[in-house]
C-alpha cells in the first residue's frame, strides 16, 4: 500500500478546472513543495498573531474576512504580518471570491517561493471542494494484478496464472451485457478508510488483451455499456487448476477473505478444468455475493434445515 506524496504543482494541474484556480504569482510551481495534510485551512488567526494551532502544511485560504482583516493595517504592521506569516513553510495560499493581494503580499510570497492562485468560488465552496479533492489525491493506492468486471453491481477482480482463461471469461461476461472496468491491471484506491474504489490505467482503459487475436477496442466492439471507468470492490475471485486446489469447498459455509489496501474482500477460488464455463460460475459467485451482502446465506439456510430434520421432536 503506498500513501500519494501530493505536490502543489500536481494540484493545481489536476484541478485546475473544477477548482477554477489560475495563478497569480508568488514561487515558483516545483516538485520540492509539497502539501502534507489533505484539508485546506484559513489562516486569519496566524495573520493576527496567534499561530500556536497554525495548520501552516495545509493549503490556505484567503476570503473576506482575511483580506479585509489584512487592508484594515498600517502598511509597516501589513508588511510585518507578511512576513511572519511567510515564516512558515505553507505550501500554497488561494484567494477565494476573486479576490487579489496586494503587491507587497506578491513579492513577499515569491522571496518564501509560495505560489499564489485565485478562484472565483465563494470561500466556503472553494473549501468544499478542495477539501474532497485533496482526499482523493492523498488516498492509499495499490496496484492489483488481475481484470475487473461489473456483474449487476457488484465488482469483480478476476485473478489466475497467465493462459488459465481469464480473458475468455470477462470476453463471455462482457457479451452478457457486463462491464469491463479494467483488464489485466487494476488501479485500487481506499475511500473514506472502508470502500476500495478500482479502476483502469487511463492508458489501457477500454482495451483488452485476447491471446491468439491482440488487442481488441472493448467499447468500440461492444458498446460504450460494456466499459466502466470505476467501481468499488466486492469479490475476488482466484481461478486455479484443478489439481491444484487440495481443499473445495463444497457448501460454502465460511467465507474466505483477502486483504486488499487493509480491507478484507470476500475471496472465492474456483477450480478450473476443461468443459467448466467459467463464465456462468463467475457469474453465479456474483449474485451469491450479493445475496450474502442482503444478509441471505443459502449453505446457512440448508444447514438450519438440516439440524431441524435431525432433531427429534419433543412430546408433551
Amino acid at each position: 500500500m503506498e500513501r500519494q506524496a501530493v505536490t502543489v504543482e500536481q494540484f493545481f494541474k489536476e484541478h485546475t478546472d473544477d477548482l477554477q484556480i489560475r495563478r497569480l504569482g508568488g514561487g515558483e510551481l516545483d516538485a520540492k513543495r509539497v502539501i502534507r495534510e489533505p484539508t485546506v485551512n484559513r489562516p486569519g488567526l496566524a495573520l493576527s498573531g496567534f499561530t500556536r494551532y497554525f495548520a501552516y502544511k495545509r493549503v490556505q485560504v484567503m476570503g473576506h474576512a482575511e483580506v479585509f482583516y489584512l487592508r484594515s493595517l498600517r502598511p509597516e504592521e501589513r508588511q510585518a504580518r507578511y512576513a511572519y506569516l511567510f515564516a512558515y513553510k505553507i505550501p500554497c495560499i488561494v484567494f477565494s471570491r476573486g479576490l487579489k493581494p496586494d503587491k507587497e503580499f506578491i513579492e513577499a510570497a515569491g522571496q518564501a517561493g509560495v505560489p499564489i492562485f485565485q478562484t472565483p468560488l465563494v470561500t466556503m465552496k472553494f473549501i468544499n471542494l478542495a477539501t474532497l479533492a485533496l482526499e482523493t489525491m492523498f488516498a492509499p493506492r495499490s496496484t492489483e494484478l488481475g481484470s475487473m468486471v461489473d456483474i449487476l453491481g457488484v465488482g469483480v477482480i478476476i485473478r489466475g496464472e497467465s493462459g488459465i482463461g481469464k480473458s475468455e471469461a470477462v470476453l463471455a461476461l462482457i457479451e452478457r451485457g457486463y462491464s469491463l472496468v479494467a483488464d489485466d491491471v487494476v488501479k485500487a484506491m481506499l475511500v473514506d478508510g472502508k470502500e476500495i474504489l478500482c479502476t483502469s490505467s487511463e492508458l489501457t482503459r477500454n482495451h483488452m488483451e485476447v491471446r491468439g487475436i491482440g488487442i481488441i477496442n472493448v467499447a468500440a466492439m461492444f458498446g460504450i455499456k460494456s466499459i466502466r471507468k470505476e467501481k468499488s470492490l466486492d469479490l475476488v475471485i482466484a481461478l486455479k487448476l484443478w489439481n491444484e486446489v487440495k481443499d473445495v469447498d463444497r457448501l460454502g459455509m465460511e467465507q474466505e477473505f483477502v486483504s486488499i489496501l487493509g480491507v478484507p474482500v470476500p475471496h472465492i477460488t474456483i477450480p478450473v478444468r476443461p468443459g467448466r464455463d467459467l463464465a456462468r460460475l463467475i457469474e453465479v459467485a456474483a449474485f451469491q455475493t450479493k445475496l450474502n451482502k442482503s444478509g441471505y446465506n443459502a449453505a446457512q439456510e440448508l444447514n438450519k434445515r438440516l439440524i431441524a430434520q435431525m432433531t427429534p421432536e419433543t412430546t408433551l
